[in-house]
Formats: structure tokens, sequence, C-alpha cells
């Protein structure tokens, strides 16, 4: 399956996750302490690799698990919520804004995704 055949919400959901790795990036820029290979940058481009080009339907429910995931522990760590709400750290503030609002978009166009799948399915 290529780009061009997916879905509006698949390409969105893929997207999204890839604009979260990209807002993880950020916040190493920015100086926030990560792991050297930070597992949600993995998860996340993993996820969105998974959602391009596996053919199965369940595929972007992938993307919804892992961006959930990162979602909830991201708005439940301390850490996060701090960087969110201090904009004196430039990279750390923007970098968890950018990777909090395109994981939130991800989850949802995912779930759009994964019906939109099932419905074509089910016509065929």
């Amino acid at each position: 399956m290529t780009i061009s055949r997916l879905s509006r919400p698949a390409r969105t959901e893929a997207a999204a996750l890839t604009i979260a790795a990209a807002g993880i990036i950020v916040q190493i820029i920015g100086g926030v302490p990560y792991p050297v290979v930070p597992p949600g940058l993995v998860v996340l481009l993993a996820a969105a690799a998974l959602v391009v080009f596996l053919p199965w339907r369940w595929a972007p429910l992938t993307g919804v698990i892992g961006g959930g995931f990162l979602l909830i522990g991201g708005a439940a760590a301390e850490r996060s919520r701090y960087d969110l709400s201090h904009p004196g750290h430039p990279g750390a503030f923007v970098g968890t804004w950018i990777e909090i609002a395109a994981l939130a978009v991800a989850v949802v166009a995912g779930l759009a995704a994964f019906a939109v799948r099932n419905r074509r399915r089910a016509r065929a």
C-alpha cells in the first residue's frame, strides 16, 4: 500500500505521529533530558511506518495505542506539565506543545482511519 492509497485520516495519523516525533527532537535540542535513544521517538516513528506500510485493517490502531499511551503519559508526567506551563524554556515549551497537540490529532485521526478501513472492507 502506498501513501496515495491511504485514506485521508490514515495520512493525517501518520503525519501527526511524525510531527509528534519532531516535537521530541525539538525538546532534545532545547535541552530536555532524554535517553540516548528516546523510546517515545522510536514508538512514534514505528507506529507511523506501520500505519503507512501495513495493508492490515488494524494498522491504524498501532498509532492510536502508541500515541494514546504517550499522550496520557505526557499529560501525567510532572516534567511535561512543567514544560507546558513555562515558556521561559522555549525548546521544552514548544517541543512539548507540538508533541501533545500532534498526539491528540493522531489518536483522533487513527480512530477515524480505523473506521474508514473497516467500512471499506465491509463493502468489499
